[in-house]
């Protein structure tokens, strides 16, 4: 599972690459013909990791409650991006799976709450779920790149 976690920070450096090099009036843009917009995605990314493995396993998620509630399955964009969740973003990409990591090998993942994704896919352990959360960041990478390219944003 480890090395699960590890392939996952080589997406959030993807992640992170495009956060830094795309400018904020891209970020927050939504294309004609989609529901969310580049910035959605890449912190939706990280307030879903947290309630995967941390959760559903009675345990604190490590983000704010403030993304959880603006980023969690179900949200939209609000247009907005602030320069601080902008940079809180950009270090909990990283922060958030070097903990995960971290709290793994200490053995902090005991207890499991079983969750059906709305992929029907039933997640009974934190590793069914660190391998569901590894295929929800590659599908919402290839979102981003879809976005990309409505947008026009030379890559």
């Amino acid at each position: 599972m480890k090395s699960l976690l590890e392939m996952t920070l080589q997406i959030r450096k993807g992640f992170y690459g495009i956060l830094k090099s795309t400018p904020r009036e891209e970020l927050l843009r939504i294309p004609q013909g989609y529901r969310n917009n580049i910035w959605w995605n890449i912190a939706h990314v990280v307030v879903t990791q947290q309630l995967l493995m941390y959760r559903l396993s009675g345990n604190e998620p490590r983000v704010p409650q403030e993304f959880i509630d603006k980023f969690k399955k179900g949200t939209v964009p609000d247009g907005t991006a602030t320069d601080a969740e902008i940079d809180a973003i950009k270090s909990l990409l990283f922060t958030t799976i070097e903990d995960s990591i971290a709290d793994y090998d200490k053995g902090l993942f005991v207890s499991f709450n079983e969750y059906t994704t709305s992929a029907n896919v039933t997640l009974k352990s934190v590793d069914d779920a660190i391998g569901f959360n590894l295929i929800h960041e590659g599908i919402h990478i290839g979102s981003i790149f879809s976005l990309q390219k409505a947008l026009k944003i030379e890559v």
